[in-house]
């Protein structure tokens, strides 16, 4: 087996550093600072003695005009003046050089990008080898990240997944990935100059192997699923947080972007957008999926027995406004209904309604315990920030390496009852959402004690709550109408689910179709097709000229969506699925939550349910080889 791993024992010994004259030269300009500072300030304090003796000495009766002139009092005020703006400039330089060695890697996402061209960092980072990284069962031959020695002697970096987790690992370019995080020099590592000056190294953790909560079984099953398609699938365990599958299609080779040139190539085809994630970077209208918050909000207010009345006229939620009608038309008509109903056909007139008895407070406060951000204006949702708290991790740059971008709503007091109709079946202010956020929306509802666990992907991180979103009681409710969907005798996806059914796996879900408008792309460069606008004024003098990209109006793109959890009497996962394009939530996502249904099924996540529910789901992890993370200092096989 030509399957092999150096890990050298690590050598205190630090030989020819080149960072050791710039270090020093570094400690060279502190103290020089230093002095500055102090002869400025022992001259500041010796002149104010000279001026009050002068002072002194000048009779009272000279004109103030003349007492100015006196001496070297006017000199001495210009050259105080350019001393302090010596002193705030250099003050200014210093701060700069904090900021970007000890807070940039953190707040500034502009630098977290470009780091890898930091030469020192990459050097340091290549100069040890990795540890491996396995999946969940521990065994060696499912290594996600390992070392092979080819017929040359040479020891490279291999990723038997490599399109597969490429958006979870990342490369040494763009958005760091786990790669960087778990083994990457931080900031926090690097040595100061003193210490660079003394000959001491960097704490490199390179050394030690990482077990992922990730099932490369499960991850290839989504893969396969996607294949040709654009969008994403994320699934996870509701009771524990764990992370069992997480990908984007279109993806990329990780072996690929070691090429400058390649990763140009991609990161300029804004049409498939190869290295963005779309689980946890892309936002989405969500459509009827959404119509999960909204029931979750009106079980959290108390109002989930309220009735409304579906009509062929449609529901206008405030005089002028465009009527609201389901996907039927003026022909789909449900007539006065519950909420279990409404869920079950996803009526959107019903929900519609709800989101306006709601109002945005209660949509406001059921959105944020869900980890939905909720925010008073348009401008202030559209930012687009990252959300590293979400995840249950050991480290924060583990945080940042896979923070979603954060999903929100907008509930500010310029809200109006159409807007709040809008949001209660997933459309308006509601498109800001990611398919990890709805993944997370649906693993509320799963846990068994109504509570939102915090994800996570580290195999041996014990569990963290997010937010005690509901009672027990109230999930267990929520479940069961879930179930109406695929199991219901008017459920919009039991005819896919029904094979799923009839093999005793109960299961519960939420359909979802959303329209979005989208730009017209170059078929040839991947890039949006532009048009050259011109403004002018009254006068017809030119204000300004620019390129406008042309949108789709007449041709918006049909996304197709599905939540699911399963088995429903104890969720083992929890399942989002996008497909863009993908026209109706029940004919193209539906189909790729069953079939991984089916798979965890045959994984054996779901065995455990009856006779241990504290360990339900948890035997893929603790299957064949239990070779725990450890730090390595022999060659292995």
């Amino acid at each position: 087996m030509s399957l092999l791993l150096f890990l050298q024992s690590p050598t205190p010994a630090v030989v020819n550093v080149p960072e050791r004259m710039p270090a020093l030269m570094t400690l060279i300009y502190l103290g020089g600072l230093l002095l500055i500072i102090l002869l400025l300030l022992i001259s500041l304090f010796r002149n104010r003695r000279r001026g009050a003796a002068v002072a002194v000495a000048v009779p009272d009766d000279i004109p103030p005009e003349v007492k100015r002139r006196l001496g070297s009092t006017s000199t001495n005020r210009g050259l105080r003046a350019l001393r302090w703006l010596f002193v705030l400039l250099s003050i200014a330089v210093f701060g700069f050089h904090i900021y970007w060695t000890h807070y940039a890697a953190e707040r500034n996402e502009k630098f977290q990008e470009l780091s890898y061209k930091d030469l020192r960092n990459r050097r340091l980072s290549e100069s040890t080898l990795r540890g491996w990284i396995l999946d969940r069962s521990g065994k060696l031959e499912n290594a996600l990240a390992l070392y092979r020695r080819d017929s040359s002697g040479n020891i490279t970096r291999q990723y038997p997944m490599d399109q597969a987790m490429a958006h979870i690992f990342g490369s040494d370019r763009g958005d760091p990935g786990l790669e960087r995080a778990l083994f990457g020099v931080q900031s926090g590592a690097l040595p100061e100059a003193l210490e660079v000056v003394e000959g001491k190294g960097v704490a490199f953790k390179g050394n030690s192997d990482v077990r992922l909560t990730i099932d490369r079984d499960l991850q290839q099953a989504a893969v396969d699923q996607l294949k040709g398609k654009h969008g994403a699938v994320v699934v996870l365990n509701p009771q524990t947080g764990e992370v069992l599958a997480l990908y984007s299609e279109p993806s990329y080779s990780l072996k690929e972007v070691e090429d400058e040139t390649a990763w140009i190539k991609l990161e300029a085809n804004q049409r498939d957008r190869p290295l963005v994630s779309r689980a946890l970077g892309a936002y989405y209208i969500p459509g009827s999926t959404f119509k999960t918050v909204t029931m979750t909000a009106a079980f959290l207010a108390g109002v989930q027995d309220t009735e409304f009345t579906c009509s062929g006229g449609g529901y206008y939620a405030a005089p002028g406004a465009n009527p609201i009608f389901d996907d039927g038309g003026a022909g789909e008509v449900h007539g006065r209904i519950g909420i279990e109903t409404a869920f079950e056909v996803s009526c959107n007139q019903y929900f519609a309604q709800m989101g306006v008895k709601l109002g945005p407070e209660r949509l406001k406060q059921a959105a944020q315990l869900l980890g939905i951000g909720a925010y008073d204006t348009p401008a202030e949702a559209l930012r687009g920030r990252k959300e590293p708290e979400i995840w249950n991790a050991s480290t924060d740059a583990i945080k940042r390496a896979l923070a979603p971008r954060e999903a929100t709503i907008v509930t500010g007091k310029q809200v109006t009852r159409y807007d709040l109709a809008l949001m209660g079946y997933g459309q308006g202010y509601a498109g800001q959402m990611t398919p990890f956020q709805m993944a997370l929306a649906a693993a509320a509802i799963a846990n068994m004690d109504g509570k939102l666990m915090k994800p996570k992907i580290e195999f041996n991180r014990p569990p963290e709550m997010f937010k005690q979103v509901m009672t027990p009681q109230v999930a267990a409710r929520l479940r069961s109408i879930m179930g109406l969907v695929t199991g219901g005798p008017r459920g919009t996806a039991r005819g896919v689910f029904a094979p799923l059914k009839a093999a005793g796996i109960n299961t519960g879900g939420k359909t979802g179709t959303a329209q979005k408008v989208v730009p017209v792309y170059d078929p040839k460069t991947g890039e949006p097709k532009t048009r050259h606008k011109v403004e002018k004024d009254n006068k017809g003098n030119i204000i300004r000229e620019y390129e406008e990209t042309i949108m789709d109006e007449d041709h918006p793109r049909v996304d197709a969506w599905f939540l699911c959890i399963a088995p429903l009497e104890r969720p083992q996962i929890a399942i989002a699925v996008i497909v863009e394009g993908g026209g109706y939530g029940s004919k193209s996502a539906a189909p790729i939550a069953a079939a991984l249904v089916l798979k965890a099924k045959d994984l054996g996540y779901f065995k455990l349910v009856d006779n241990q529910p504290g360990q339900a789901g948890s035997q893929r992890g603790q299957q064949g080889n239990q070779r725990q993370p450890r730090a390595v200092t022999t060659p292995r096989r």
